[in-house]
């Protein structure tokens, strides 16, 4: 994922902002971390470059 986009995404529970805190980068690119609301605290990865913005309890029930 690109750091841009943390200026067009936000919390998908209470459309609050997100914080960034990145574990893994490559070349300018985001491979790995979390996106937190400032707001809620809700946790949401970022798996692959690839931020998981689905619901906790949707999170769990989708197929591997």
């Amino acid at each position: 994922m690109k750091e841009d986009l943390m200026e067009i995404i936000c919390c998908p529970l209470d459309k609050h902002d997100l914080d960034l805190e990145v574990t893994e980068r490559d070349d300018g690119e985001i491979l790995s971390g979390e996106l937190v609301c400032t707001e809620c605290s809700e946790t949401f990865p970022i798996e692959d470059g690839i931020p998981n913005l689905l619901p906790p309890d949707m999170r769990d029930e989708a197929p591997a």
